[in-house]
């Protein structure tokens, strides 16, 4: 076609000389010859390339591409320029990925941000201060509100006095200005990191070029020479290995691995994200502690408080909660071994979404918001007292020096009128047994709940009926969480792939040898024996198979 083209080219030209040329011949001769010339030339390059298109097809590997086959890539490598020839650079795209905006900012911030002593710094104050703050927020009770640091920690505590909680924040360390700034530095470093450090390295491994001399490849890491081998061979032997092989006339490319180089960037993105992730729980997430007794109702957001600036409440809230029944277990000893709580959801149209029976580490998850079986109370006491009621006494908390729970409650026989009332006190440490005292305080007997059991106290006769439990749930959303997960897993995988070497080939073919040479930036103790092991399978050239041998090995 190109052939027919330059012939049209010709008799345009050819006519349009003669006409303005009538009497000279001398310019129409020189320009006949000079176009035949050129159609000969071009008639023996469109041979060739025919030629070598039909020999393409007969390849021994479909991996051994040649470079017009190839990616284009941009420059040779460094120190080589002379002796490479690589591809034209490709056109430039807009914004290298999701850093385009960096380009904008001046290059002596991005440079600040991404120097090594500064991220190094950097990482050093997010450590000691992160120990700093989780040994301090794991003895100081997190999100709580004012009166609750104020009965804590009065003015009288020797070390932390509620105004101080208060004012350094010590209330909510993790979304603290101050935390929250540190993480959003290193961040900033991180980006500035791999947009001035790792792309560009990433770019320098993508780069391929063909080495065409023998001293440039002995440059290498690691060099070897075949005395009588073909470039072919070896390079159908690469390919059998897991390398990408691309070759030119006498010169061969190959390379394995380049998944390792971008892992660094996988890495950043996924510290990124975890701290993405962590940045939303502190400031995005809601919190809420509630004591709910048997047969009672609750909505969602009367009970979930914001804990910063990112938190937006969700249709969720709306939910209301119906505790159906509060039961526990216990242990033979009488200990309390397990508290479950049956709950019911409901929409605001009164449908029940979801009911499920919760337990300590069994939660209930709906619409983002988890509710958790953390905490148990005694609501209320049922007693007939002489057949009469069933009367609902509440149960009190009482002040022990030790972490085991005690509630008592009074029920009068006197007068109450009398400024000087008495009456008989149930105190329980649980809800399976009543311990009973008369108006003097003596021990009067044990009854369960609905044993049906009377005892006569005083001259009153009581009948405990039933207890009455209350369950501690606490609920909170944490839109934080999966970003962190996503981040956890990303940092492994591409931790994993980090490991990964990559690992660079030249041949060049002279003569009947190959000369041959490689690097690689990690294994380098293993790269010398695995070349070696593939070397050993190049097969050996004998004499009466050189003659043919073609001149172009691969071309």
């Amino acid at each position: 076609m190109l052939l027919l083209k330059t012939l049209s080219i010709y008799f345009v030209m050819s006519a349009s000389v003669s006409s303005s040329s009538i009497g000279n011949h001398e310019p129409l001769t020189r320009i006949n010859r000079d176009v035949r010339n050129l159609a000969r030339i071009l008639y023996k390059n469109n041979k060739n390339n025919n030629n070598n298109n039909n020999n393409h097809h007969h390849r021994l590997s479909a991996k051994i591409v040649v470079s017009e086959k190839a990616p284009l890539l941009s420059e040779p490598a460094q120190g080589t320029t002379n002796n490479v020839e690589v591809p034209d650079k490709p056109p430039r795209t807009t914004a290298a990925g999701g850093f385009g905006f960096l380009k904008r900012l001046p290059r002596k911030v991005l440079s600040i941000l991404s120097n090594l002593p500064l991220a190094i710094g950097e990482i050093s104050y997010i450590v000691l201060k992160r120990f700093f703050l989780f040994y301090a927020g794991t003895f100081i009770d997190q999100g709580e509100s004012p009166d609750y640091y104020l009965q804590k920690y009065p003015e009288d505590n020797p070390i932390f006095t509620w105004r101080w909680i208060l004012a350094l924040g010590f209330d909510h360390m993790f979304s603290s200005p101050i935390f929250l700034g540190t993480l959003a530095l290193l961040g900033a470093s991180l980006i500035a990191c791999t947009y001035t450090t790792q792309i560009p390295t990433v770019k320098v491994a993508r780069r391929w070029s063909f080495l065409h001399s023998a001293e440039a490849i002995r440059k290498q890491e690691f060099t070897e020479t075949l005395p009588r081998a073909s470039i072919r061979d070896l390079g159908v032997i690469l390919a059998g290995a897991g390398y990408e092989v691309f070759s030119k006339g006498p010169a061969l490319y190959a390379f394995r691995g380049l998944a390792g180089r971008y892992a660094p960037i996988g890495v950043h993105i996924a510290l990124l994200l975890i701290m993405a992730g962590g940045t939303l729980s502190a400031a995005g997430s809601f919190k809420g502690t509630v004591t709910v007794p048997q047969g009672l109702n609750f909505v969602v957001g009367d009970v979930l408080g914001p804990l910063g600036f990112l938190s937006t409440p969700t249709e969720a809230f709306s939910t209301e909660v119906h505790v159906n029944k509060f039961s526990m277990e216990y242990y033979d000893s009488g200990e309390v071994s397990q508290f479950r709580t049956d709950l019911s959801l409901f929409d605001l149209d009164g449908k029940e979404v979801l009911r499920k029976t919760i337990s300590v580490n069994d939660p209930l998850r709906y619409g983002g918001i988890t509710i958790y079986q953390t905490d148990w109370s005694f609501s209320a006491l049922q007693v007939l007292k002489d057949d009469e009621g069933p009367f609902n006494l509440a149960m009190a908390p009482l002040q022990l020096n030790g972490d085991k729970k005690l509630f008592g409650t009074f029920l009068p026989v006197a007068n109450a009128d009398s400024p000087d009332v008495k009456g008989i006190s149930m105190i329980a440490r649980d809800l399976q047994s009543i311990f009973i005292y008369d108006k003097e305080g003596k021990f009067a007997g044990v009854r369960r709940p609905n044993s049906r059991l009377p005892i006569e106290v005083d001259g009153t006769k009581i009948e405990i009926v039933d207890a009455i439990g209350s369950t501690g749930l606490d609920m909170k959303t944490d839109p934080g969480v999966p970003i962190v997960y996503a981040g956890f897993g990303f940092l492994m995988l591409t931790t994993c792939i980090s490991f990964l070497s990559h690992a660079q080939i030249w041949a060049l073919q002279d003569g009947t040898s190959v000369v041959i040479g490689g690097k690689t930036n990690r294994a380098k103790v293993e790269f010398p024996d695995e070349m070696n092991r593939l070397l050993d399978r190049v097969p050996e050239i004998i004499e009466s198979s050189q003659s043919k041998q073609p001149n172009g090995i691969l071309g």
